[in-house]
């Protein structure tokens, strides 16, 4: 199957740079290119994406915006959206990600960690690097505000599942839950499918900023 891109980015030689890379693959296509949000929007309208690659800091409607339009809350469309960042002066990371993103990039990301991880997203993962997911939610979460209502749907979850959830908030792979809690990792993938099944989550992302804003996990509480 060809996954089909769309790459938004105000800078013409990032997007050369990323259309060069994916085009180098059979099994990837970049069918569009954005140098705003608004452009973003409509070539997701046009040509459905299965992923786009969006840049935060762009002129007129930026990455934040575009992203809850193609992928936040009664979204219709199929595609997901990878952030780029260059992670240390994007503060705003958190907020696209709570917005309905998959996951984020680097922009100095290498060629073969780009397509593994726009094939990851199409699949259905989230894109998440553990140990630079600790830092970044933690990071953000600690200045927002404090939980004042919680989400009923949190009743739903079992004891396990809510401590899968911990884990996953404090960036933990499946392996490493596996281990941390004497499963099998197909026993993890399972409890994963079931939470964001009853929370009505699309991906692991969207599960531990969920998780932060639900007050499941604190910054600042020890790891587990």
């Amino acid at each position: 199957m060809t996954i089909r891109v769309v790459i938004a980015d105000d800078e013409a030689l990032v997007r050369a740079g990323f259309r060069l890379i994916l085009g180098t693959q059979a099994d990837l296509e970049v069918v569009g290119e954005a140098s705003n949000g608004h452009e973003a929007v409509d070539l997701t309208q046009k040509h459905a994406p299965d992923v786009i690659l969006m840049d935060i800091r762009m002129p007129g409607l930026d990455g934040i915006a575009a992203t809850r339009l193609i992928a936040g809350p009664g979204a219709t469309w199929p595609s997901r959206v990878v952030i780029l960042t260059t992670y240390d002066q994007d503060e705003y990371v958190y907020d696209a990600l709570a917005a309905g993103a998959s996951g984020y990039l680097l922009k100095d990301v290498q060629p073969e960690e780009l397509t593994r991880g726009v094939r990851l997203v199409a699949a259905g993962d989230a894109l998440l690097a553990p140990a630079v997911t600790r830092r970044l939610i933690a990071e953000f979460a600690s200045h927002r505000r404090q939980v004042t209502s919680r989400d009923p749907s949190a009743a739903t979850l079992t004891g396990r599942e809510r401590e899968i959830l911990e884990h996953l908030a404090r960036g933990k792979s499946n392996a490493e839950i596996a281990s941390s809690l004497y499963l099998s990792e197909n026993t993890v993938k399972t409890h994963v499918a079931s939470v964001l099944g009853k929370l009505t989550l699309r991906d692991r992302v969207q599960a531990v900023i969920w998780a932060y804003e639900n007050g499941i996990v604190e910054p600042g509480r020890p790891s587990l």
